[in-house]
């Protein structure tokens, strides 16, 4: 009897000490499984934000390039050199592209090149003409707003009281931002202004269409596709504006075309690429608010050029980066 006993204790025990192994598993598991949702989210999080940093380094720059093009040549010129050299840096891509968009499909990715490109690069560049780049450079921020707004009306875009707060928030540091500089921001022929905001609303429109319709296009085969279309209308333009009548030879006049040309293939083949990437990791919202770190990279090229940076300067960087945090969040 006594050794049914011990027997019948050595299996109690056993059992107690294989429940106790199999949730000392199930929680070391459910340790490992957290661990790596929390280093995928971070590892996310960190390719966002890279992508962010990157578009703002690209377009930021792209003012400056737009200005040594407007020099020597006319807005029309420039965007279309913009435009057509970012096709033509695409075209190895297109043919995949246009085999593997879905026919549906088609139609949007090329209206999205003009919405988000084409258009935009002829408004900028006529806007620019006559208004302060500064003050280009702010209006390009309604961008975000112009994206909730349309996207709430016309996409079904669910925005949460602190996306909306993100975003006012960082429009006020940017409003704030050129009264900081001791030059403050000229306002003349501000009616040209309405040019900026126009290409904002079309930024709205199209970052609202790729999060809806072309999200699980690949964005290289999105890219490819729209900007080799838009080398069509693109030539056309630029034969018109009397590009072609121009001494091509002229030092001057390449130095122009180079600056157009490095803006087509940085600041709308290679950008554009990206910001569909980042729209469809991130979102409608925080691509969006790409627009408010611009003014950033403006204030590193006035350093650039001599410029100096104010304390209220820094206090606006500041209240758009705490904008960027909480439309983010």
């Amino acid at each position: 009897m006594g050794e049914v006993n011990l027997s019948t204790k050595t299996l109690d025990e056993s059992y107690v000490l294989y429940f106790e192994n199999e949730l000392f598993i199930k929680v070391v598991f459910l340790k490992s499984l957290n661990y790596s949702i929390f280093a995928t989210s971070m590892r996310n999080a960190l390719i966002n934000w890279g992508l962010f940093i990157v578009l703002c380094l690209i377009w930021g720059s792209s003012f400056v390039l737009m200005k040594l093009g407007i020099e020597k040549l006319n807005a029309y010129e420039v965007a279309s050199l913009r435009m057509l050299s970012a096709g033509v840096v695409l075209i190895p891509y297109a043919v995949k592209a246009i085999k593997a968009i879905p026919k549906e499909k088609v139609w949007y990715a090329i209206l999205s090149g003009l919405l988000g490109s084409f258009f935009p690069a002829y408004l900028f560049c006529i806007a620019e003409t006559r208004i302060d780049s500064s003050l280009a450079g702010i209006l390009n921020a309604f961008t975000p707003l112009f994206t909730v707004v349309i996207g709430v009306s016309f996409f079904h875009l669910k925005a949460s009281r602190n996306k909306w707060l993100g975003i006012v928030v960082g429009f006020i540091g940017l409003l704030l931002l050129p009264f900081a500089s001791s030059k403050g921001i000229v306002l003349k022929e501000f009616s040209y202004s309405l040019f900026c905001l126009l290409a904002t609303v079309l930024y709205g429109i199209n970052v609202n269409m790729v999060g809806t319709h072309l999200r699980t296009v690949n964005s290289i085969n999105i890219a490819a596709l729209a900007f080799v279309f838009l080398m069509i209308p693109s030539g056309i333009t630029l034969y018109f504006a009397g590009y072609f009548d121009r001494t091509l030879s002229n030092p001057e006049i390449v130095q122009a075309t180079m600056a157009s040309s490095i803006l087509g293939i940085m600041g709308t083949a290679v950008a554009s690429i990206l910001f569909y990437m980042l729209l469809k990791r991130a979102g409608a919202l925080f691509a969006s608010t790409v627009t408010y770190g611009i003014p950033f990279v403006a204030i590193l090229w006035g350093v650039v050029y001599g410029e100096t940076i104010t304390f209220y300067q820094i206090g606006c960087v500041g209240i758009i980066l705490f904008g960027v945090y909480l439309a983010n969040r």
